[in-house]
């Protein structure tokens, strides 16, 4: 494998000045995980999906002052210009600085051809001078690796910290681009839930050092329900005197998922939040391990 310990270690110096690269340990205390660039990248975090500029700047705005760290956005979704609203609010009223937050965004597969001007204009549309994390949005062989050439020179440039990919489902295709390109993606960002655990890809990216983030980690608009209403979250979460949310939430960050619930409501922002107060134990979580049913609920 041409991605070496070197070539980690002189992007992690190039881009946070850190010392040796760990690999994907949880840190449910301080609500973190080590990437495989040396970078810290917390644990939970707001999605932005579907929301208009307005909500994404009032529920970026709420999240970051309820104690979330990570936000998720799109080029796709239409709404960074909210979501770098929403970031400025905050660090004016003295909430977060800059440095607190760690921003994601996602490149949309019509922008491969043109990946170097996809990130510019993400910049400009959040605000920002850099973003800690850009991911390819979906898997297009066609273009998808001068995509990602592009990210790793906007790396090397010190418009990116980190990149990554979402939606590559098989080991095959991740290796494809892997094979082709230098720096080794932090991050995977696909659909996982409590009836699609992502067993397979975990373990195919555990070699890399690459940490799986769920999106539609409660199953996703339509679907909430399905999960929240099993038998088996439903009297874990009596137990504990919690929400099936919360124990959903809860389970994803002990299982070793970065987990990042979108919403609009103030409140439920709120609650997705105060799952460190709690701890599944091992029977617990094997009765959650025991639900995957292989089972995506979305189609793309």
């Amino acid at each position: 494998m041409k991605k070496t310990i070197f070539l980690l270690a002189a992007f992690c110096l190039l881009l946070a000045g850190c010392g040796e690269t760990t690999a994907n340990d949880f840190d449910l205390e301080r609500g973190v995980v080590t990437l495989n660039n040396g970078i810290e990248m917390p644990i939970l975090g707001i999605g932005t999906f579907r929301l208009s500029n307005e909500q994404a700047e009032n529920s970026v705005y709420w999240a970051l002052r309820d104690g979330y760290r990570l936000i998720d956005t799109a080029r796709i979704y239409g709404n960074e210009q909210g979501v770098g609203r929403g970031i400025q609010r905050a660090i004016d009223e003295g909430l977060v600085t800059r440095e607190e937050i760690f921003v994601t965004t996602k490149m949309w597969t019509d922008d491969y051809d043109n990946g170097a001007e996809a990130i510019d204009r993400s910049l400009e549309r959040l605000g920002l001078d850099y973003i800690d994390l850009m991911i390819l949005h979906h898997s297009q062989p066609r273009n998808d690796v001068a995509a990602y050439q592009a990210m790793e020179q906007a790396v090397e440039d010190g418009k990116l910290r980190s990149i990554g990919l979402s939606n590559y489902y098989t080991p095959e295709d991740f290796d494809r681009l892997v094979n082709a390109t230098t720096i080794t993606p932090a991050l995977m960002q696909n659909e996982t839930h409590p009836y699609h655990q992502s067993t397979g890809m975990k373990d195919h990216l555990s070699q890399y050092g690459t940490v799986m983030e769920s999106w539609f980690p409660l199953g996703g608009r339509g679907n909430t329900q399905t999960l929240f209403n099993d038998e088996t979250i439903s009297a874990i979460a009596t137990a504990h005197g919690k929400t099936s949310a919360q124990v959903i939430l809860r389970w994803h960050l002990q299982a070793g998922n970065i987990a990042i619930p979108g919403s609009s409501n103030e409140d439920h922002i709120q609650e997705n939040f105060e799952i460190f107060d709690f701890e599944l134990s091992e029977e617990e979580m094997a009765q959650m391990t025991a639900l995957d049913k292989n089972e995506r609920f979305a189609g793309y």
